[in-house]
């Protein structure tokens, strides 16, 4: 490293890592600018230096630290301001301070930190936070996270896939900053409904049908046996003597009765239920990149845990008792209402199994975070939730998180029916696929065109979940999300292929091992400064989208990078170009695909080479 890109003695300032996030140490240099020329603490400064203003590298505001006129102080920044191997120049702007960075330097610490950390990962396969983006601020914590939840007898529906999309996001945020993760699928496969899909499997099961698709198989019979609930129903209400106890309804109840208390028989149909589901959904699961560390569910909480909840509430004062007898949680004073914690009969609910699970789990995991990924309209059951553990002075009482996300209107094949996820995913892989194959040459040279076609249909669908605040409600367009054409996750797919083929068409240019082998003073075009000034944003991009949950802000981030990359290609080439210049540019093209990659992973898509 020559003299002139060295970095300058900079203060020290806490929180800051120069050597992993190299913009930090550009603000750094500035706020020591500053601090000197006002006799200000330096830190206080730092805090202050904003990035992103148009017309400049790093600005200050002088009105966030000075009142009344920023004349003076501005000339007293102006007097004392020597360019150093970080800051180039500085000029005012109304009441804000302007300053541009060395671009050499700028981009020779930017693309060392990006090789040097890309190599730590490729030495260490099994580490999730050794890439440029990633931190260290939680390593010894550890998260757990409860997520997709869907049930075992109906379809994985677009609430479910926006769970375990969202979950499987914030799971892979948290290791980017060193947390250790567990991930839990908390499976809805217990209730009343479970007696009824236990009578319906008698009266229309077919053992064939269940192995060949259970989930589909059982959601048929589910359907049809509460059609013929509902007939029974009709015909109460219409008059008809029909004995209560003789109704569908009442056999359900009973069959759950039995499986609560353990009945063999009715817990064994049900186990086989559960496992066959469980297997098939790992297949829905491997399709969108997804992976679990437990398959938990409502069954799987201990009785005496449901009990000790119970036993709590009522010595703490906390229930009440409605005129059937079921008991309740009084949250009235805190404005949740009333919420059941014991049916009538005896049986669980929701809201009990919730309380012994979190029991288990604390003793089980002893997690420094748990957070619970469903959609707004649970957000009552989960305050009630939480307060209640609070009252009744549980531990793991501060530690549990809900993030919500809102809902997905209209999603179905392009034929307009609403399906099973595996249909949705097959529609975008046939459109993929379709799309693929109008371009022979490149369809020729794709080893995988139906594996790769099933990995860019998913990242449509993923990316269309993703794009928008996740708080927000989204229509589902399988024509829009396949496009190729505009924001869609096959643009991101595109530009990660188009900088992958640069190696593969320039094979005579040696890729640097490390920045100190190319020359970064030929790296100083208005748009490659561009691209690396988005690069350098990228350790903050992460870090706002772990502490707001907000996927959205990567998503945007790598269509913003694709863009400029797009824009940069036809000047900034490497074929054609002299030996110092294709070298360089060459480094440049596999560090923006090496950060392009890890945020494409982070958001849990699969980066392909080809399509």
């Amino acid at each position: 490293m020559s003299a002139q890109l060295q970095y300058p003695t900079l203060p020290v300032i806490a929180g800051t890592d120069y050597v992993h996030e190299p913009i930090q140490a550009f603000k750094a240099a500035v706020a020591q600018i500053v601090a000197d020329a006002w006799e200000e603490d330096v830190s206080k400064i730092y805090a202050g230096v904003d990035t992103g203003k148009k017309g400049t590298d790093l600005a200050l505001a002088v009105p966030r630290f000075k009142k009344g006129k920023p004349d003076e102080w501005i000339k007293k920044v102006e007097e004392a301001f020597k360019p150093n191997n970080l800051i180039a120049s500085f000029k005012p702007q109304g009441p804000f301070l302007m300053f541009d960075v060395n671009k050499q330097a700028f981009a020779y610490h930017h693309l060392r930190a990006i090789s040097s950390m890309a190599a730590a990962a490729k030495a260490d396969p099994a580490a999730h936070n050794k890439e440029f983006g990633c931190s260290t601020e939680g390593a010894g914590k550890h998260l757990l996270v409860d997520f997709s939840s869907p049930n075992i007898a109906k379809p994985f529906h677009a609430g479910h896939l926006r769970s375990t999309i969202i979950g499987t996001v914030i799971c892979n945020l948290h290791e980017t900053a060193g947390w250790k993760v567990t991930r839990l699928n908390y499976l809805g496969d217990w209730g009343t409904q479970y007696g009824l899909l236990s009578l319906g499997y008698d009266r229309y099961g077919d053992e064939e049908a269940l192995k060949a698709d259970p989930i589909h198989h059982l959601f048929e019979v589910y359907v049809k046996i509460n059609k013929d609930n509902d007939a029974e129903k009709a015909k109460f209400n219409a008059g008809e003597a029909i004995d209560p106890e003789s109704t569908i309804h009442a056999a359900a109840k009973r069959v759950f009765k039995d499986m609560e208390d353990g009945e063999p028989t009715a817990i064994a149909q049900w186990t086989r239920f559960r496992e066959l589901s469980i297997e098939k959904l790992k297949e829905t699961y491997a399709t969108l990149n997804v992976n679990f560390d437990v398959y938990w569910g409502e069954s799987q909480v201990k009785p005496e845990s449901m009990e000790r909840a119970i036993q709590i509430c009522e010595e703490k004062g906390l229930t009440c008792k409605e005129d059937n007898g079921a008991l309740l949680v009084d949250l009235k004073k805190y404005k949740m209402d009333r919420a059941i914690i014991r049916k009538a009969d005896g049986t669980s609910i929701y809201l009990t199994r919730d309380l012994g699970g979190a029991h288990d789990k604390w003793e089980l995991y002893h997690f420094d975070k748990h957070i619970y990924v469903t959609a707004s309209a649970q957000a009552l059951h989960f305050k009630q939730l939480f307060k209640t553990l609070d009252l009744m002075g549980e531990p793991c009482a501060d530690k549990l998180e809900h993030v919500t996300f809102g809902m997905v209107h209209g999603m179905s094949t392009r034929k307009g029916t609403v399906v099973f996820l595996a249909d949705i995913l097959s529609d975008a892989k046939d459109v993929m696929h379709e799309q693929m194959k109008s371009n022979a040459a490149k369809y020729a040279q794709v080893e995988d065109p139906e594996g790769t076609s099933a990995i860019i249909g998913a990242t449509a669908v993923k990316i269309q979940d993703l794009t928008g605040k996740r708080i927000n409600d989204y229509t589902f367009d399988i024509k829009r999300c396949t496009s190729f054409e505009g924001d869609f996750g096959p643009f991101i797919q595109y530009s990660h292929v188009r900088l992958c083929s640069v190696e593969r068409k320039n094979p005579n240019v040696p890729v640097a091992d490390s920045v100190d082998e190319i020359d970064v003073s030929v790296l100083e075009d208005p748009k490659i400064h561009e691209v690396l000034y988005h690069l350098a944003a990228y350790p903050e991009i992460i870090k706002s989208a772990l502490k707001f949950s907000e996927p959205s802000t990567i998503v945007n981030w790598c269509f913003k990078l694709s863009h400029l990359v797009g824009s940069a290609w036809e000047t900034i080439k490497v074929s054609g170009a002299e030996d110092r210049e294709a070298r360089a540019r060459l480094f440049l093209f596999v560090q923006i695909r090496n950060v392009l990659n890890h945020a494409m992973r982070t958001l849990s898509l699969t980066p392909i080479e080809r399509m």
